[in-house]
Order: C-alpha cells, then sequence, then structure tokens
C-alpha cells in the first residue's frame, strides 16, 4: 500500500492500472494482442505493476479507442464489466464484498473511489434512499470517452453479481450519451430497461438485491480491510493543500456555471471568509485559483483531447469562444488553435 500522499499529477485526472488491465483482458477476449497495445502506448505490465501505479485520464481514453478499433466492438465497455472482480477496484474492491449488505458494499466503493481514480470532472455517489449508484458526467461525449461510461456502470452491475450469485439485480440504466444504434445490446446485457440521453449516467438496484448480504460478508474482515482504505484514504488528502482541495471541487462547477467563492466555500463546507484566508497562507486567492484551474486545463485538453475549441471554452465556463480564445492568448501568447497545432507537431 502507497505511504507517501500522492500530489495530483494531471490536471485532469488519473486512474489505476489496475483498469487498464481489465481493458487489456477485455481486447485479448475479443480476439485482440494485448501486447499490440501496451507497446504502442508504452505501459508497464499492468499485472505486475505496484497497487499505486496510474495513467492519466486523456492516456487510458486513448488506449480505450485504440482497443475499440483493434476489437471492431464497440461496446468494449460492456465486455470489461463482464470481466470485472473485486480486486480490480484494488483494496475498496474486497472491502466492498466483505460488507454486510449490497448497499454497504456500494457505499464502500463511492467512499474510497479516490484509492484507484480521480478524475477532475467529478467523482461517483450513492443516493440510498433510491438505490442509485451514478457516475458524473464526462460530455462531450465522443467516441474516445462512450466506453468508460459502459465499462463503469457495466462493472457495477458484474460485481453486484458477483457478491449476490444473482443476474437480474437492476431495475434500470440510465446513459447520459445518446443511443448508437446498440440498445438491444445493452438492455440483454443489463437484464433491465436501458434509457440513453437520460439526464444522468446511473444503475438503480432492485430492493431484494439492495438489502441482501454480499457471499462473502464478513464483519471482521470487512472491519480490518475498511479500515486500511480509510488510512490510505486520509493519507492522500494529507499530501492535498486546500488549493488542490478547492481546485477538485472547483472543475466540476465550471460547467455548472456556478463560478463564485460562496459556492466553492459550501462545496468545501467552509464560510467563504476561511477559505479565502486558507487560500491566502498558500499565497493564492479565488480569482487567482480560477485562473490557474482554467488555464492547466486548457493546456490538457489541447494536448491530451480531440474535444473542439467551442467545447473547451464550455467545459471552462467561458461564457463564449471569444473569451476562451482572450484568456488562452493572455495565458500563452498564442491562440489555442496554434497551440493545438504546435504541441501536435512535437
Amino acid at each position: 500500500m502507497n505511504s507517501a500522499p500522492r500530489p495530483l499529477k494531471n490536471s485532469l485526472g488519473d486512474i489505476s492500472l489496475l483498469y487498464v488491465a481489465t481493458l487489456l483482458r477485455a481486447a485479448a477476449a475479443e480476439g485482440a494482442r494485448p501486447d499490440l497495445l501496451t507497446s504502442q502506448f508504452h505501459l508497464p505490465e499492468p499485472e505486475g505493476a505496484a497497487a499505486e501505479a496510474r495513467i492519466s485520464i486523456p492516456r487510458f481514453m486513448r488506449l480505450g479507442h485504440a482497443a475499440i478499433k483493434l476489437t471492431g466492438n464497440r461496446a468494449l465497455g460492456l465486455r470489461m464489466g463482464a470481466l470485472t472482480r473485486p480486486v480490480d477496484a484494488g483494496i475498496a474492491g474486497l472491502a466492498a464484498e466483505t460488507a454486510d449488505s449490497v448497499a454497504g458494499a456500494l457505499a464502500t466503493l463511492v467512499r474510497y473511489s479516490a484509492l484507484s481514480s480521480q478524475n477532475s470532472r467529478g467523482a461517483p455517489g450513492l443516493i440510498a434512499q433510491s438505490r442509485v449508484l451514478h457516475f458524473y458526467s464526462i460530455s462531450p461525449y465522443n467516441a474516445y470517452n462512450y466506453f468508460v461510461v459502459d465499462s463503469v456502470l457495466s462493472a457495477w452491475t458484474q460485481l453486484i453479481r458477483h457478491m449476490t450469485g444473482q443476474y437480474d439485480v437492476l431495475e434500470r440504466v440510465r446513459i447520459e450519451y445518446p443511443s448508437i444504434g446498440m440498445d438491444d445490446l445493452f438492455e440483454s446485457w443489463f437484464r433491465c430497461p436501458v434509457e440513453f440521453g437520460a439526464a444522468t449516467n446511473d444503475i438503480r438496484v432492485r430492493e431484494p438485491i439492495w438489502a441482501s448480504a454480499p457471499a462473502q460478508a464478513h464483519a471482521g474482515m470487512h472491519e480490518k480491510l475498511a479500515g486500511l482504505c480509510e488510512q490510505e484514504l486520509q493519507q492522500i488528502k494529507r499530501g492535498w493543500r486546500m488549493t488542490d482541495r478547492a481546485r477538485m471541487q472547483l472543475t466540476p462547477l465550471l460547467v455548472e456555471g456556478s463560478l463564485s467563492l460562496e459556492t466553492l466555500a459550501a462545496k468545501l463546507g467552509l464560510s467563504p471568509w476561511t477559505l479565502q484566508r486558507q487560500l491566502a497562507d498558500e499565497g493564492s486567492g479565488f480569482r487567482q485559483l480560477l485562473d490557474d484551474t482554467r488555464k492547466q486545463l486548457a493546456v490538457e485538453y489541447l494536448r491530451e483531447t480531440d474535444s473542439s475549441l467551442s467545447e473547451i471554452a464550455w467545459l471552462l465556463g467561458f461564457s463564449n469562444p471569444p473569451a476562451f480564445h482572450k484568456a488562452f492568448r493572455r495565458w500563452q501568447g498564442m491562440s489555442p488553435g496554434e497551440y493545438r497545432t504546435r504541441t501536435s507537431e512535437r
């Protein structure tokens, strides 16, 4: 287990090589050669890598896109879900399968999701009263990120099936991106209605399943494993300054247009005055944090994704593309289009 605080390295987020291993197994199951992918993306052998090893979210998306092209299976995310094991969620997955109920297992996965991935766009969540597990929006959707939503929702479903030994575990699935013409396949896999073009990405668990005990339920082992998860989570958070914590909360607010000190402070559970003071102690402030966050994300989006300039402007919370162009010229001394061209030529 990683014993040192792990700072945030990539502005867009990173993900455990455990997920890469699942992706490579899915590609192999579809008849592709995983070594072609590991060679193309200069990856270490995932099964032998350290538990804390990560790759950036954009790199993972490019890897998934390459695997889909190699296999010809646009629903490769579902194959990933079918091959997901508790250990593929790291120690949090092992803790989850020893919980006293499926509800407790899913709450464990959500609480300790940062142990295996961090994304600037948000974090998964659980709505216990409606038995819903939801995944944050990663719009605008394209060929590079459909599979991410598919793999997450199907992996959660597969873990519930693994824990209960039952196959019909869901009431319904909602997927934010529009239908890609494979609705029947998705409904057959999830064994329930699937709504595309929905307001959110989520699964609703059947009530009897929600309350049922996993086959591996064990109070003492769960306490031990959850305790280890908590230690690692707190160790990670100790590596974050207030600026890091604020940036992680600020990024999802950019798309929502909720760009105020008061909103950010509420997200962090602080008063606006306290947040401003703590940022000042680290040599920053709300306006500087907002500008720096946009600058870092703009560079990452231009370098690491194929998102259009208008999409990037929207993701960064600018009122219109010209406002983004003006800000980017101030940051880099050139237009975003020129920056993308120059960096792509290196």
